[in-house]
């Protein structure tokens, strides 16, 4: 063998043995940084830190944001098809590792990664759900079709690359007919990946993949953008990796049965008598260079390149074992940099949880007001020993809340975790609860109808979020007087996720075989069959419309006149009876008008419907509320209308004939909470 062949050799045995690092991660650097340390960089590393359990509870897709004004960070991760739970977490968590120390100080940054599945990470200052093409990376190989073979290749190219656009830009996932793969996680909207043969070259193989928050035309453009950016600028060249924020496109001459395989991100090329398929450069890597040609390299080139080689493994190594030790470091300082108190801290603010500075007390254990030691006042709801949740659970549940930022929901501070000691620190609102108003009448004076209304249009839009707003849909299941606080101004905050569901993008309803909540709030569907949705939260709103109008308890209205009776038996009669103004509080009558506050009784009947069906929207609520033009629907029967006693239609419960209930618990009737808190 001669000298030439023998170093040959032995720089594919350096390679193959050694893992050459390239970078995958695009930091922007013209949208602005952050200090590290700073609250920005705190939030990035909080929401990051679940990011990847975030994904697998969510079929593969998750995008959400913590934070509030400057301090808010926009987070996105994905794993592609047939990604399994562990591979697709080890993957996203590699992803942000590598953000971590690539992007620095950068606010807006984004990582495409993957061995044998595709993931993606991105955070931003500002929001997703518009096309972002830049900025973008490339990656290419550096041999080139040869020129009598050009044309005829780049007609096959083209209509395959024609094929793959329409496909991976369709809602459906579209695959090669040959792949058998699992897909355990299910985002396949926008993913596409196929073989096609082409003469003297063999196969080519394309794979292609939009994020989620994008349509299918804006998807259909960023994979276009990419195609053609190929064509332009790498023209002939064996294939390419081409990343935008919003798309990822890869092709190459040989199959790959993950993503970057025989890439991989840590190029391992294979001892072989010639080049293996694929040599992968970065555009920064080979600015200088121009198209290679078929001729012998010196062994004084070679030994050179080896020891290049050689240098670029141990720099990369180093560089790599310093991120991880550095990210090890981070993960162990997070929690008590961003929202986890020291027990210690906790029980100083609160003088030891004592009964002076107790707040109140439900199912979920106890509420205490506290100072922590720099004046900030706190209220700190202490659970119960006796919750059942585990220690992952409640630290997903404090993720969950952190990521709730609205005007009209309480905002979560942060926690403690010490033992069975589990404690949600939140702000404090100063005027405690609506029932603590609205059900006193030497209080309730208060609360006049101006006041009133705007508790009311203020709840609307709290739960409006959870429903539609926010990027978690989520059903409170607990929306009574005692959840709702009200600040300095009187305007209404929804406290306690204690028993908050968590629903898919696409899910509309949930069944469970433990029914939670209060009595005369739990709408009947969900007493009598365990089945829950949004509609459930409109039910109990629709009580609560009421109580704040009536100023009287809902359980108030039982043995009255010596009938078994409720809120909304009740006020269905005065409906029949044409008489609704008799339901208004006395306190109120002569500030209110009349038309508005029969329209507002009339809302709440909408909302208390039996048959969820009938039920409105919240959005749809929202505008009956705002906007008087909107013509009102008649109401039907409510739900537990004790006047003509249970129903016997299954249909009337928003069931199909025929199907099973689950079996409920009992409920008190003294407005205790029943609490399930059940694992995100």
């Amino acid at each position: 063998m001669g000298k030439e062949g023998t170093v040959l050799i032995l720089c594919f045995y350096i390679i193959s043995c050694s893992a050459i690092y390239v970078s995958a991660q695009t930091c922007d650097d013209t949208a602005g940084n952050f200090k590290p340390g700073s609250p920005y960089d705190k939030n990035r590393r909080l929401i990051n830190s679940t990011l990847a359990s975030n994904i697998t509870s969510h079929n593969g897709w998750v995008n959400g944001s913590i934070g509030l004004g400057p301090n808010i960070v926009y987070d996105m991760g994905m794993c592609s098809p047939g990604a399994g739970p562990d591979s697709c977490s080890s993957c996203i968590n590699d992803a942000f590792d590598s953000l971590v120390g690539a992007c620095s100080n950068q606010s807006d940054a984004f990582s495409w990664l993957g061995e044998e599945i595709l993931c993606l990470v991105r955070y931003s200052s500002k929001s997703f759900g518009v096309l972002s093409l830049k900025p973008f990376s490339r990656f290419y190989n550096n041999f080139y079709i040869k020129n009598e073979d050009q044309k005829g290749f780049d007609s096959v190219w083209d209509g395959l690359m024609t094929r793959m656009i329409t496909s991976a830009s369709s809602s459906v996932r579209n695959s090669s007919s040959n792949s058998s793969s699992p897909l355990p996680l299910s985002s396949s909207k926008y993913y596409a990946k196929d073989v096609s043969p082409v003469p003297i070259y063999g196969n080519i193989t394309v794979l292609m993949q939009c994020t989620q928050d994008i349509s299918s035309n804006d998807c259909k453009r960023c994979l276009q953008t990419s195609v053609d950016y190929y064509k332009k600028e790498l023209h002939g060249r064996k294939g390419s990796i081409i990343m935008r924020p919003s798309c990822f496109f890869r092709w190459e001459l040989f199959p790959f049965s993950g993503v970057f395989d025989n890439i991989n991100l840590q190029f391992r090329p294979s001892l072989a008598p010639s080049l293996p398929p694929s040599s992968p450069h970065s555009e920064a890597d080979l600015t200088s260079k121009t198209k290679t040609k078929d001729k012998g390299f010196s062994g004084g080139k070679i030994a050179a390149t080896v020891i290049v080689v050689f240098v670029a493994i141990i720099v990369s190594v180093v560089g790599i074992a310093i991120i991880k030790r550095r990210k090890r470091k981070q993960d162990i300082e997070l929690p008590t940099e961003s929202v986890q108190f020291d027990l210690k801290t906790i029980e100083a603010a609160t003088n030891n949880f004592s009964e002076h500075n107790k707040l109140g007390e439900g199912g979920f254990g106890e509420v205490y007001k506290g100072m922590l030691m720099n004046g900030t006042e706190v209220a700190v709801k202490r659970l119960s020993k006796t919750s059942g949740q585990g220690e992952v659970e409640f630290k997903n549940e404090v993720v969950v809340v952190a990521k709730l930022q609205h005007r009209n929901l309480v905002r979560l501070l942060g926690f403690s975790l010490h033992g069975e000691e589990k404690l949600l620190v939140y702000e404090f609102v100063p005027n405690q609860s609506l029932d603590y108003f609205l059900f006193d009448p030497s209080k309730r004076v208060q609360l006049n109808w101006t006041v009133r209304r705007n508790i009311v249009v203020g709840i609307t839009r709290g739960v409006l979020y959870l429903h539609q707003d926010s990027r978690l849909k989520i059903i409170h299941r607990d929306l009574k007087a005692s959840n709702i606080l009200l600040d300095a101004h009187m305007n209404p905050k929804i406290a306690d996720f204690g028993m908050a569901r968590i629903f898919g993008v696409d899910q509309t309803v949930a069944n469970t075989a433990r029914v939670v909540g209060t009595f005369g709030y739990m709408p009947p569907e969900y007493v009598t069959h365990g089945q829950f949705s949004t509609k459930s939260d409109v039910y109990s709103f629709g009580v609560l419309i009421l109580e704040i109008i009536s100023g009287r308890k809902n359980s108030s209205f039982y043995q009255m006149d010596g009938l078994v009776n409720n809120l909304v038996t009740y006020v269905w009669r005065l409906w029949e009876n044409e008489s609704l103004i008799e339901l208004v509080d006395n306190g109120i009558k002569e500030d209110c008008k009349r038309d508005e506050v029969i329209r507002y009784i009339h809302i709440g009947m909408l909302c208390v419907q039996e048959n969820p069906v009938d039920r409105p929207t919240l959005s749809t609520i929202y505008q009956m509320l705002t906007n008087s033009s909107v013509t009102l629907p008649v109401p039907r029967t409510p739900g537990f209308f004790f006047g003509n006693g249970p129903r016997s239609n299954p249909s009337a419960h928003g069931l199909e004939p025929g199907q099973s209930s689950s079996k409920s618990i009992p409920c008190s009737v003294d407005e205790a909470t029943i609490t399930d808190v059940t694992p995100r």
